[in-house]
């Protein structure tokens, strides 16, 4: 697995890929692999000739009192299971060479990231889609593939694609869990065993609603309810959000009558937790 530390050089050899017919297919990630991240390298492989990952912490998606410096990092471990999967080259950048002196440009979609994460996090998704916009402009990937754990943000990259017209497939893989329901996430290294398994309750949760909706209930004030009732009575849980909304638009939805996205957030000790769950209508 070749590494690629430099901007220059990750462009020219892009351009020299794609010169000579590859098709080049990135995983953007913050490092700390989990079996998650290797889900997501594996399913790459599917879509082109050659596998990318770009390693990067990006600093412009974590607000001041956020967890930037205490953010888990593990370069050589990173580097042999990306190796182990069949991972052709990563791309390692320096925050200096990302941002240097001067940088004031941004990239936001505006509408997508209000709600959800968004509504707390303000600063994040515009982060995230400027180092993504830089990313595909230096790794110059056919494909792109991201996690639906993180569903705002799929949806928001996406949304910067057709607007902005890159030439980039962006695609959503599955969420890949424990074996016990826990999305997997490189923050679930912050819990404690025993914070470990009250962050069960998530994933329970999610599944109790959708058990409720397969037996009929529509309503989201209902379903939101019974989440955060569940939620509500774990110690050292505390819910950011529960949410019912259109899977597309992230409007707010009173009633499920098309697919909807319900989505949770919630803090386990100081590590902050994603998951969601798809419902749809029986036709």
């Amino acid at each position: 697995m070749r590494i690629i530390r430099t901007i220059r050089e990750m462009q020219q050899q892009a351009e020299a890929w794609r010169r000579s017919g590859e098709v080049i297919v990135l995983v953007p990630t913050m490092g700390y692999f989990h079996a998650g991240h290797l889900a997501l390298m594996r399913h790459a492989r599917s879509l082109g000739t050659l596998v990318g990952v770009s390693l990067f912490v990006n600093p412009t998606q974590f607000a001041p009192t956020e967890d930037l410096t205490s953010y888990p990092r593990d370069f050589d471990r990173d580097r042999r299971l990306a190796e182990e999967v069949g991972v052709d080259f990563m791309f390692v950048p320096e925050a200096g060479a990302m941002y240097p002196s001067g940088f004031q440009t941004q990239v936001e979609v505006t509408e997508l990231t209000r709600p959800l994460c968004g509504a707390t996090r303000p600063t994040h998704f515009r982060g995230v889609t400027t180092v993504v916009a830089k990313l595909f402009n230096i790794v110059k990937p056919h494909a792109a593939v991201f996690g639906r754990k993180d569903y705002q943000q799929l949806m928001a990259v996406q949304r910067m694609v057709r607007d902005l017209n890159m030439e980039v497939t962006v695609v959503g893989h599955p969420i890949v869990r424990e074996a016990d329901g826990l999305a997997m996430s490189s923050r679930n290294q912050y819990l404690t065993p025993d914070q470990r398994r009250r962050a069960l309750v998530l994933s329970a949760a999610l599944d109790r609603a959708r058990q409720v909706f397969a037996g009929g209930e529509v309503r989201s004030a209902v379903l939101i309810e019974g989440v955060r009732e569940a939620i509500g009575k774990v110690p050292e849980v505390r819910l950011d959000y529960a949410e019912l909304r259109d899977p597309e638009t992230m409007a707010a939805l009173e009633r499920i009558d098309r697919p909807a996205l319900l989505a949770i957030a919630a803090f386990v000790g100081k590590a902050r937790l994603l998951d969601n769950v798809v419902l749809t209508p029986s036709a």
